[in-house]
C-alpha cells in the first residue's frame, strides 16, 4: 500500500471519532492549534523564506510570490481566522423539518460531517489553515496536497496544528499533508474513492481541469476567476475608479481580482485617461481593444484570447460596449461565473444586472474582492464554488456538511 493510500486508511479510521467531537471538543482543538501556531510563528517564516529562495530561483515572481509569502502579519490574520471559526455556530446536529406523517412516523433532517474531504491546491499556505480549521469545526478529517512551491511552509504548519491537538486531546491524523508533491500523486489521490468522500481544488485553471478530468472522487468545483467589472453610463466615476484599482491591485494573484473591464461608449472618453493613468502608476499593465487605444495611446492592444484570462497579475483587458446589454451578453460569453460588479447610479440597471449575470457572486457598487468567506460573515472559506450543485459561492460550514434523515417510530410497518 501506498503512503497516500495509508494516510487515506488512516483518515477514514479517525473520521469516525472526529465526527462525534462536541463542538466544544472541536473549539478546544481550535483554540490548542492557534495558540500553537503563535507560539512556533517564527518557525513557519523561517520554513517560508526557504520557500520564498527556492521559488525565486525557479523564476516565479510577481503575484505569485506573494500569494506564496507568509510574514508574521499574514500569520496572525490567518490565525485570527482560526479563532473566527471558533466563535462560529456548529452547523453538525442540527436538525430541521421535524415533521410527524399520518402514520405517526416523526421525519427530521440532521447535519452530519461529509467525513473525509481532500483538497488540492497550490502555492497559497494559508489555505493550510483555512482548510483545517473549517473541516475539524464541522467534523471532517482532511488530506491536503499543497504545491511543491509552498511545501517546507506546508510542513511546518501542519507539525504545529499536529502539536496542538495533540494537545487538546485530538489524534493528530485528522489533518494530514501530502509530502510528495508529484503529479503521480495527485493523480492517485483523485481515484482514492475508498478513503475519500469529497475532493476540492482551489488554484488555476489547469488544476482545476486536471482534477474535473481525471478524478472519479465527487468533486466541488472551485473558483477560476475570470471576473469583470462594468462601468455603466451613468456611473460615478471617482466612485468608479476607487472601485476598478481596488479590485485589480489590492491583491492581483487572487480569484476575486478583476481580470476584465467593461466600459459603456458614452463615459468611457470621461473617464478611462485617469482610470489608465492610475493603474499604470500603480504597474498594472492595460490591454485593451482598438476603442480603448484610440482614448488612451499608451497601452498593450488585446486580442481575443485576453477576454478569456485570469492574469492573477498586475493585468488589466479594457474593452468598450454600446450597452448594459452587450456587457451581459459579454461576461456570458467569457466569465467563469465568479464575480461580476456594475458600477452604476440608475437603479433599474442595477437590478438588471443583478437578474441577469449568472455568476456566483454579483456586485451593484462594490469591490469584487468582497467574494470571501471572511467578508460574507462566514468566517474563512474552503473555497469559492462556481458550479450549481451542493454549494455555490464562498463555501463556509454549512457547505462541508451533508445531512441524512433521522425518522422516529412506535413499531410501524408498512403495509
Amino acid at each position: 500500500m501506498s503512503k497516500l493510500l495509508e494516510q487515506g486508511k488512516k483518515a477514514k479510521e479517525v473520521s469516525r471519532t472526529i465526527a462525534q467531537l462536541s463542538s466544544n471538543e472541536k473549539n478546544k482543538g481550535l483554540t490548542s492549534a492557534a495558540d500553537n501556531l503563535i507560539k512556533r510563528m517564527d518557525e513557519i517564516v523561517k520554513a517560508n523564506k526557504t520557500d520564498l529562495e527556492n521559488a525565486k530561483a525557479q523564476g516565479i515572481s510577481g503575484a505569485l510570490l506573494d500569494r506564496l509569502t507568509l510574514d508574521e502579519e499574514r500569520i496572525e490574520a490567518m490565525v485570527e481566522g482560526i479563532r473566527e471559526i471558533v466563535k462560529l455556530d456548529d452547523p453538525v446536529g442540527e436538525v430541521s423539518s421535524m415533521k410527524k406523517r399520518p402514520n405517526g412516523l416523526v421525519v427530521g433532517e440532521k447535519r452530519v460531517a461529509l467525513g473525509v474531504v481532500g483538497i488540492i491546491y497550490e502555492a497559497r499556505p494559508n489555505v493550510t489553515a483555512d482548510a483545517f480549521a473549517l473541516c475539524l469545526k464541522t467534523g471532517n478529517t482532511t488530506i491536503l496536497r499543497g504545491g511543491k512551491e509552498a511545501i517546507k511552509t506546508n510542513m511546518k504548519i501542519i507539525e504545529i496544528i499536529g502539536e496542538g491537538l495533540e494537545n487538546a486531546g485530538i489524534p493528530k491524523e485528522a489533518v494530514q499533508l501530502v509530502e510528495d508533491t508529484s503529479r503521480e500523486t495527485s493523480i492517485e489521490m483523485m481515484k482514492m474513492n475508498d478513503y475519500l468522500d469529497v475532493l476540492i481544488p482551489r488554484g488555476g485553471k489547469g488544476l482545476i481541469t486536471s482534477v474535473i478530468t481525471n478524478s472519479t472522487v465527487p468533486v466541488i468545483e472551485t473558483g477560476e476567476g475570470n471576473c469583470h467589472i462594468y462601468i455603466d453610463k451613468t456611473a460615478d466615476i471617482a466612485k468608479a475608479i476607487d472601485i476598478v484599482v481596488n479590485a485589480k491591485v489590492q491583491r492581483p494573484g487572487v480569484c476575486n481580482a478583476v481580470e476584465t473591464l467593461l466600459v459603456h461608449e458614452d463615459i468611457a472618453n470621461d473617464i478611462l485617461p485617469e482610470l489608465v493613468k492610475k493603474l499604470q502608476s500603480l504597474r498594472v499593465t492595460i490591454k485593451g481593444d482598438d476603442k480603448v487605444k484610440a482614448i488612451t495611446p499608451k497601452i498593450e492592444s488585446a486580442d481575443e484570447s485576453d477576454w478569456s484570462r485570469e492574469y492573477l497579475d498586475y493585468i488589466l483587458a479594457i474593452k468598450i460596449v454600446e450597452d448594459i446589454d452587450q456587457a451581459i451578453k459579454h461576461i456570458a460569453t467569457y466569465g467563469t461565473g465568479h464575480s461580476e460588479a456594475i458600477v452604476t447610479e440608475s437603479y433599474s440597471n442595477g437590478q438588471k444586472f443583478l437578474d441577469h449575470v449568472d455568476s456566483a457572486a454579483v456586485y451593484v457598487n462594490a469591490s469584487t474582492r468582497f467574494t470571501d468567506g471572511s467578508e460574507f460573515g462566514f468566517g474563512a472559506e474552503i473555497g469559492i464554488s462556481t458550479q450549481k450543485l451542493h454549494a455555490r459561492g464562498p463555501m463556509g460550514l454549512r457547505d462541508l456538511t451533508t445531512s441524512k434523515y433521522i425518522i422516529y417510530g412506535d413499531g410501524q410497518i408498512r403495509k
